[in-house]
């Protein structure tokens, strides 16, 4: 990121709801034609709350712990 950025009123995880439910990103080319684009979690994904991420930090550690919840490790 660039220095003239200032993100230090930031708040981590602030909209990580709307983002799991899935979300629409609008660009404005300098034509001024107007892109629109849906995004949503791919088939199988998981959203991970805030406070798992920390404990979980690829999707190998994810894995491996439930793997071991159900007994297959």
């Amino acid at each position: 990121m660039r220095e003239e950025y200032d993100f230090s009123g930031g708040a981590r995880g602030k909209h990580f709801r709307e983002y799991r439910a899935g979300h629409t990103v609008r660009i404005t080319r300098a034509n001024g034609v107007v892109e629109t684009t849906y995004f949503s979690l791919q088939d199988g994904a998981v959203m991970l709350d805030p406070d798992l991420k920390t404990h979980f930090p690829d999707s190998d550690a994810v894995n491996k712990a439930l793997r071991t919840l159900v007994g297959t490790e």
